[in-house]
């Protein structure tokens, strides 16, 4: 195995693409031992600023280097670009070099005039092949598809008869394998549990090279990165710290900077301050004491307010709850053979704030879909009390923008009573989801997905439900967006039923966790996320022990 020599140097790079100047003169050097989160607003250019770090792009301006004969490995984001190989295959194909060496030597070997010129090639390609540790690659690939939760007996299926979430945690094994020099990982998370997640944590927390990786994960982010790498103002520049660092101190220098009459000595002791509480608790492992030791260099000059804008979230009740919220008794579900959901019972009771999860979407989205009528069981019931008053969003939002002609601010009035129904208060509310100007005129056939979200929660404070069932909202919105939103939540005084796969959101907001198994059975969890985990890890513990 080579040294850790690897580098990424970005030297005075531009980009304007399709008509618009992403940013400019942009000077960055990626150093191995660290984890890079990549931030900045949804458009911002985060997975175009991959790309060019790959050379799937090229700068405008500019030069991106790596060291000489460096690795880069990537996530691919096409799960169905492999469906004709088998699992091991696709994971080893992650090191094109080995893999292309490795079906050189299958197809010489193969060959029925096998010629001395065939032997010579041959003998280099095996130099090559054991330099590379090749004869590992396979065991090595099975040993990282068996951490991400893909077992033995499915290595040698073929990708096409795999499910999506299994192909996507293939494609992170394919993404791992072979301890690339530079790795680039493009939200990693999306569609994993979270099992999966953490094993994924660790591995990056103790990687010996350079990650850079783009995420809207912000547990994930703090858990992982050294330094985030923040696309904001046309610029790109990268600052000491994880996720939650890099927010509080471009709000301490906000607060700062409109403090203008404040003196500098107190502005310093702050910051020494912030500092203090921050290097206390830096905790990552290897990087912990280097981490510790940068910040506490940091000047009143480094840290900078963001440009960021946050919707403004909040959700009131038409009335409040009575007595009973919603009773599931005996709920049972199969759909396409698959028996999805087996004699499902549980109780929420008004005010209680609970989380469903799963490691299969399908079972916890189904679920979800029975709780809002959407629905109906095989077998069994789903009673809600009398003043239960449920908002819905779904995971799948196609189906409310079908009508593709309307604009943003006529699909919004469909749901406005007679007193909303106003051009200047929609206008003003959509102003605060941060749809201001020509923006609220945009046809709903051409939102992103974040757009989409973004009206639905308008949709939903207009509707004041006393009970929100959410099936995965943070999916699409950027951190700014699920941070307002999160906040939403807690504060919000009715009930609330919600999957995610989003850590910190999860253990701010639930006080409930209900789990569907893998045989589609319910257990309810009066804890918090973080004490469900726990008692999980401990349960797997003396599981190994007999």
């Amino acid at each position: 195995m080579r040294g850790i020599l690897s580098l990424i140097t970005v030297s005075d790079v531009s980009l304007n693409f399709s008509g618009r100047l992403l940013y400019d003169e942009v000077n960055l050097k990626f150093t191995p031992g660290n984890c890079y989160g990549v931030i900045g607003a949804n458009g911002a250019g985060k997975s175009t600023f991959l790309k060019l770090l790959e050379g799937k792009l090229t700068p405008t301006t500019g030069t991106i280097t790596t060291g000489p004969n460096e690795r880069i490995s990537s996530l691919n984001q096409n799960h169905f670009g492999f469906e004709e190989f088998e699992v091991l295959e696709t994971v080893i194909q992650g090191h094109k070099k080995l893999y292309d060496i490795m079906k050189e030597k299958d197809a010489l070997y193969a060959k029925a005039d096998f010629s001395e010129e065939d032997g010579l090639r041959a003998a280099d390609l095996e130099a090559q092949f054991a330099e590379m540790d090749g004869w590992n690659a396979e065991a090595d690939a099975s040993q990282l598809l068996q951490s991400v939760g893909i077992p033995e007996s499915m290595h040698t299926q073929k990708m096409s008869e795999l499910s999506e979430s299994e192909k996507v945690k293939v494609l992170l094994a394919q993404a791992l394998f072979g301890e690339p020099d530079i790795l680039l990982l493009d939200e990693p998370t999306n569609g994993l549990d979270v099992q999966t997640i953490s094993w994924l944590e660790d591995f990056l927390a103790d990687y010996p090279k350079i990650v850079i990786v783009v995420s809207h994960d912000r547990h994930f982010l703090n858990q992982v990165c050294t330094e985030m790498c923040d696309v904001d103002f046309g610029k790109i520049k990268l600052y000491v710290g994880n996720y939650d660092f890099w927010l509080e101190s471009s709000q301490l220098a906000a607060k700062l900077q409109a403090n203008a009459n404040a003196k500098k000595e107190e502005k310093i002791k702050e910051l020494q301050e912030f500092i203090a509480r921050f290097s206390a608790n830096a905790s990552k492992s290897k990087q912990a004491t280097s981490r510790k030791k940068q910040l506490e260099k940091i000047t009143l000059d480094d840290i900078k307010p963001s440009s960021r804008k946050y919707p403004f979230v909040k959700f009131e009740m038409q009335r409040e709850l009575g007595n009973d919220l919603v009773r599931v008794e005996n709920v049972s579900k199969t759909i396409d053979g698959v028996k999805i959901l087996d004699n499902v019972s549980f109780m929420i009771r008004p005010g209680e704030k609970a989380a469903i999860i799963s490691r299969n979407d399908l079972a916890t989205t189904t679920l979800m879909q029975i709780l809002a009528g959407k629905l109906e069981p095989d077998t069994g019931s789903v009673t809600w009390g009398q003043t239960a008053i449920p908002s819905y969003m779904p995971r799948d939002l196609d189906a409310n923008f079908n009508n593709d002609e309307l604009s943003i601010l006529d699909w919004l009035r469909q749901y406005a009573d007679k007193e909303q129904n106003d051009n200047t208060f929609l206008r003003g509310f959509l102003g605060k989801m941060l749809f201001s100007g020509d923006d609220i005129d945009k046809q709903i056939k051409v939102l992103s997905g974040g757009e989409k979200v973004r009206c639905m929660l308008s949709k939903m404070m207009l509707e004041k439900g006393n009970v929100l069932l959410l099936d995965d909202p943070t999916n699409h919105l950027d951190l700014e967006s699920i941070t307002s939103l999160n906040d939403a939540l807690i504060d919000f005084k009715g009930s609330l039923i919600f999957t995610s796969h989003d850590h910190q959101f999860i253990q701010t907001i639930a006080d409930h966790i209900i789990e569907v198994s893998d045989k589609g059975v319910v257990d309810r969890f009066d804890t918090t996320y973080d004490e469900f985990l726990q008692h999980e890890t401990v349960q797997a513990q003396v599981k190994e022990l007999y």
